[in-house]
């Protein structure tokens, strides 16, 4: 049970870090009350996408500062082929 509660505590930390860099990838950010104060969410690959997420609240979408348009965007595939060539 000890092991359990520490391997939860050490992948919690290790899984808190990676969060906030991974949002930096996306070119656009919503930002609002909802969001509170900073970057807010920086989520969205397209501004429609944050424009149809902002739609309804009191929020608005804005460029990310900290995106890189050199960088490649992450994929959206959820596997890789098991098939080796």
């Amino acid at each position: 049970m000890r092991r359990a509660i520490w391997a939860l505590a050490i992948f919690g930390s290790a899984s808190m870090g990676v969060l906030p860099a991974a949002s930096r990838d996306y070119p656009f950010c919503i930002k609002g009350c909802d969001y509170g104060a900073g970057l807010g969410d920086c989520s969205f690959s397209s501004y429609q996408q944050c424009q149809a997420t902002a739609s309804g609240r009191l929020a608005y979408c804005g460029a990310n500062p900290y995106f890189s348009a050199n960088a490649e965007l992450p994929s959206n595939r959820g596997h890789q082929s098991r098939r080796r060539f």
